[in-house]
């Protein structure tokens, strides 16, 4: 069993059934809200809209590496805020480095590995939700899909302290194949129709060497095509076998409020915390076509902000097994933009005042 991030999940089991075409003028479709079918990938896409906040050097950067990098997505005092709530939320101290790895019972291997990677099992929060309403932010997401109808994951934070004692990574068992957390793909890349995926992260703090993070393979992005056809058959579909110093593996550096958006087919993974006593701390945050008529999808992510329940959109998500979050916090209020973004509002018409 693997358990990496949302940002790095493995590629998602396959759920047969009705393909549901997004609401937008350009022809997306998907079964579950996380991967989509396309005529044409994002990195060939040609614009219909005018570019809001990527410029055109950022736009041609993405569909050649695969990541693009908004400044300033949200305000560093909007990014210190979230910080200080993963502090709160799991009862740690940022002063005391040595109570950072109390002893703890796991409700299962699943529950162990996301203690290790360092989630935060908080999803409805308000200044979670506040990210997700943000302009910039969302206009951004417009930019790369050229595609005004979004809606946001539902997802949570990451506060990964230095990688020792019970949040070791050796602890998890390494696997020959398939997902690694050093580096993977979010989308099977053996499919003949491949399909597309955007992920993003906004930074908490400011990046350091040692502390990890995340980090991808750009040129393996813009050669991918070249390279699969000298591939043998039966290559593992979401772990590249590369030689690094061909393909190299970086680590962007992103100021707090940073949003770095990449595309499930670049090869991204999360590199350990070797610091002594900093911490990692991302959002993870992203949004996809619109799925306004899958039913059950859209009911199922009102639900989990009217209650502040746990997502359901993905079984790595688990929710707090100390104190959860609907026995903490109250409703997140929503703007127009936001109730539009969880799928509460359909796109069209000025939404009715929140509720």
């Amino acid at each position: 069993m693997t358990t990496p991030d949302t940002l790095e999940h493995p590629v998602p089991p396959g759920r047969p059934g009705h393909l549901y075409r997004a609401v937008s003028d350009r022809p997306y479709f998907s079964a579950d809200g996380e991967t989509y079918l396309s005529p044409v990938r994002l990195r060939d896409l040609r614009k219909t809209r005018p570019l809001r906040v990527l410029s055109e050097q950022d736009f041609a950067a993405w569909q050649t590496y695969g990541y693009v990098i908004v400044r300033n997505a949200i305000s560093r005092t909007a990014a210190r805020r979230l910080l200080d709530f993963a502090w709160e939320f799991q009862g740690l101290d940022p002063a005391r480095p040595d109570g950072w790895y109390a002893e703890r019972e796991f409700r299962s291997e699943l529950d162990r590995h996301l203690y290790v990677y360092g989630f935060v099992e908080a999803y409805h929060h308000q200044l979670i939700w506040d990210s997700r309403q943000t302009r910039r932010v969302y206009e951004a997401f417009v930019d790369v899909w050229d595609c005004e109808e979004l809606w946001v994951t539902l997802d949570r934070l990451n506060l990964n302290p230095p990688n020792v004692g019970n949040r070791d990574r050796a602890l998890i068992e390494p696997t020959d194949r398939g997902f690694d957390i050093d580096l993977h793909w979010d989308v099977d890349t053996t499919l003949g129709v491949p399909p597309q995926r955007v992920q993003g992260i906004i930074a908490l703090d400011d990046t350091h060497p040692e502390t990890g993070g995340f980090q991808c393979a750009p040129e393996l992005f813009r050669r991918f095509d070249q390279w699969q056809a000298a591939q043998p058959a039966g290559r593992d579909p979401v772990r590249p076998a590369i030689d690094r110093a061909e393909f190299p593996v970086i680590r962007p550096e992103l100021a707090a409020g940073d949003l770095l958006i990449f595309n499930g087919h670049l090869a991204h993974g999360v590199a350990p915390n070797t610091s002594a006593d900093r911490v990692r701390a991302v959002q993870y945050l992203s949004m996809m076509p619109a799925l306004e008529e899958h039913t059950r999808l859209r009911t199922s992510r009102v639900d989990s902000w009217r209650r502040l329940a746990t997502p359901d959109w993905n079984a790595t998500l688990v929710g707090d097994a100390t104190r959860h979050e609907s026995l903490r916090y109250g409703r997140a209020t929503l703007n127009g933009l936001g109730r539009r973004l969880l799928g509460l509002d359909p796109w069209g018409p000025a939404p009715a005042a929140a509720r």
